[in-house]
């Protein structure tokens, strides 16, 4: 097909599957670490998402789309249903994949998702996707200051999987549309869907709008938990983060 996603899998094939989301200017290789250390009880299949790493670049970039195309790998991969795990960005990919096929996703995990964000404060991030770097040199002094909680073999891994030449892979234009999507009002899970919501502390992505509004529809099925960390929680506090998961997917 020719808009087949590409995806990372780690893991036992034999294992029980589960799927995870990346955010905005990410990949699916993201979740190398986490998987490794931290679910390595479970096969986790990893897509780039549409306009993301080596996925395809074309238009449409909506949540709808991205839910069609989570469909398509877990058909491709022969998954009836499985946990789901969305971070940042993938949390709203996760929610309108669970409203599209809720048979199809079993728990769901939303780390710091951003979620019904502030409108002004998504159109800085979207005119940022569309940045340029004169050498390879000011790429990396760049996902330095972006991350100055990893250490250099972190930043090594994201310029190898994320750029190629003096630009990261994503397609700018579709950052722009997904920061266009954050601000959209979420389909909120059904009372059935178990749901964990881990929020970043140190952040502001997760409004207490949204988890008022979890745990009203959701009732006994919503967990609430907080890390101590910046946004890439899944980074900063693996093992935290890792067995927030677990103890949740244990239910």
């Amino acid at each position: 097909m020719a808009d087949q996603l590409h995806v990372h899998t780690f893991g036992p094939v034999d294992a029980p599957p589960l799927l995870a989301l990346h955010g905005i200017t990410g990949h699916g290789a993201r979740f190398r670490r986490l998987a490794e250390t931290q679910l390595a009880e479970f096969r986790v299949i990893a897509p780039d998402l549409r306009g993301h790493g080596r996925s395809p670049k074309t238009p449409p970039w909506t949540l709808e789309q991205h839910a069609a195309d989570l469909l398509a790998v877990l058909d491709a991969h022969e998954v009836d249903s499985a946990p789901v795990v969305g971070h940042s960005f993938g949390g709203p990919v996760a929610l309108q994949l669970a409203q599209l096929a809720q048979q199809r996703v079993r728990r769901l995990v939303l780390l710091d998702p951003a979620v019904g964000m502030p409108p002004e404060r998504l159109l800085d991030v979207a005119r940022g996707a569309y940045q340029h770097f004169s050498s390879r040199e000011e790429l990396a002094a760049y996902q330095r200051d972006a991350w100055p909680f990893a250490d250099e073999s972190l930043i090594a891994e994201e310029l190898a999987e994320n750029t190629s030449g003096t630009a990261y892979r994503y397609e700018p234009a579709s950052i722009a549309t997904a920061c266009s999507e954050m601000c959209r009002t979420p389909p909120l899970p059904s009372p059935s869907l178990h749901t964990l919501v881990v929020e970043a502390r140190r952040e502001d992505y997760v409004s207490p709008e949204f988890v008022k509004a979890c745990r009203f529809a959701l009732g006994s099925s919503f967990r609430h938990a907080g890390l101590d960390s910046g946004h890439m929680l899944y980074f900063e506090r693996p093992d935290e983060t890792g067995e927030l998961i677990r103890s949740f997917l244990a239910e």
